[in-house]
């Protein structure tokens, strides 16, 4: 069904919009990504289920870590020939890190830190701007300026992390849900193409994931070492550097998940000292420059919601109203739709059916929702749920609404919540399949059309 309302889609838009249709390569971009991601989780998901746990970790890491690294090698030379350079289309942040990771990089080797610390504080957009370069200039100066090892380095991350996704999901929702997801996982077409890239993405995800898993862990297991305390504390601090509303969101889900977890799990005393610790660790957080970005983000955000529009309008732009968070909000887990036209810049397009296995999976993350409820397990979901749900919605109200990559730390948690919504997924639910299918194919043409006629080409 997934394959059949991609296929649908990309032949209604390319009739109805014919001047405007994609590429056959953008086109082929989308079908065998679709049908990569479809068919081959289908399969093994099939052939690994009655595996034993051990041998199913394996199979998921090494399957992961190879389609990585191949895509790795060659995306490589594909971008090359594409674009006379190694970094995917339009390349604007991916060189900023690069260049600025080199630079600082030959000062490290010179012993000038002095120096790397007064550019990283005027070169930069703020903290979350600083980990990432850090991070690359770290590996130049170890390894040297190759362009090849980072990547190599995220296949690494990203294959662990489909690991890290089948341990959370499974220690919280059961066997089955956790192997589902982990195959999705593998398989993922987001995962597979932010490692070909030089954009943070990957290792952001992979911080995230893995900070929900030990708060899980720390949690469910009851096992309350010093490391295991501080772990997912120091996961937590290292995704400030990346991007400040992961950790928001991180820290937020966590406290949510302490209030609401099973008593069992916790006492009423042990949830009070925990909430007070972590309330107190993201009060002082306020007094860095931390707490400034954070304060930024919430403003930009919540209190001047009509930004977006206003840029809409002055770039003469139809239909800029919609662009209000008021009517984004219900599609937070779905958009951004996929672009099947040609007005779009070269990576959108390429990224077409990566979109759509997003926009498709959307529904089983919110049918978990209704599942847990009604099945009053929304307990076990608490974790997972609450740091998707508001990382989603604050993306979905910020500037990044419509950019695929800002939507990217969702996609761990959207997987877990999706595979727990097939596995609970019921004969009579289908009415319920098939409307969103019709809904979604209906956006996605509308989608196309808004964005013809915004700037003038199709009335």
């Amino acid at each position: 069904m997934g394959v059949g309302i991609y296929l649908l889609a990309l032949l209604i838009v390319s009739i109805c919009f014919h001047d405007y249709a994609l590429k056959p390569l953008w086109m082929a971009w989308g079908i065998g990504t679709v049908l990569f991601f479809f068919a081959l989780s289908y399969l093994c998901y099939r052939r690994w289920g009655s595996d034993d746990t051990k041998v199913f970790r394996r199979k998921v890491f090494w399957w992961a870590l190879g389609i990585r690294a191949a895509y790795v090698g060659c995306i490589i030379f594909y971008y090359y020939f594409q674009t006379g350079v190694s970094f995917e289309y339009d390349a604007a942040d991916s060189w900023h890190y690069h260049l600025s990771a080199c630079q600082l990089s030959d000062l490290a080797r010179q012993g000038q830190f002095g120096e790397i610390f007064s550019l990283l504080r005027g070169n930069t957009m703020g903290f979350s701007d600083q980990g990432y370069i850090l991070y690359l200039t770290t590996i130049y100066t170890i390894f040297g300026k190759n362009i090849l090892g980072p990547r190599l380095l995220k296949a690494l991350m990203s294959a662990y992390m489909c690991v890290a996704i089948y341990k959370l999901a499974s220690r919280s929702l059961g066997e089955k849900t956790g192997r589902l997801a982990a195959v999705m996982a593998v398989f993922l077409p987001q995962f597979i193409h932010y490692t070909g890239t030089y954009m943070k993405e990957t290792e952001m995800v992979f911080l995230a994931t893995l900070a929900l898993e030990r708060m899980d862990y720390l949690v469910r297991s009851k096992r309350y070492t010093f490391w295991n305390i501080l772990f997912p504390m120091l996961l937590t601090m290292l995704t400030f550097g990346f991007r400040t509303i992961v950790g928001m969101a991180l820290i937020a889900a966590f406290i949510i998940y302490i209030v609401f977890c099973e008593k069992q799990l916790l006492s009423t005393k042990a949830r009070v000292i925990t909430v007070a610790i972590v309330a107190a660790f993201a009060l002082l957080l306020l007094f860095t420059p931390i707490g400034w970005e954070m304060w930024v983000i919430f403003k930009v955000n919540f209190l001047t919601g009509n930004a977006r529009v206003e840029k809409y309008q002055n770039l003469g732009m139809q239909y800029a109203e919609y662009a209000n968070g008021k009517y984004l909000v219900p599609g937070a887990l779905t958009l951004p739709l996929t672009n099947l036209v040609e007005v779009a810049n070269a990576n959108q397009k390429m990224m077409n059916g990566t979109f759509f296995v997003k926009n498709y999976m959307a529904f089983f993350a919110l049918w978990c929702i209704v599942t847990v409820i009604r099945q009053r397990r929304w307990r076990d979901i608490s974790l997972v749920g609450a740091f998707t749900l508001l990382y989603a919605l604050m993306i979905t109200l910020s500037f990044a609404f419509n950019s695929e990559r800002y939507h990217l730390p969702v996609m761990s948690g959207l997987l877990i919540m999706a595979a727990y919504g097939m596995t609970r997924f019921k004969r009579k639910d289908f009415m319920f399949y098939y409307g969103y299918d019709v809904l979604l194919l209906v956006a996605i043409v509308v989608w196309n059309y808004v964005k013809l006629a915004a700037r003038g080409l199709f009335f």
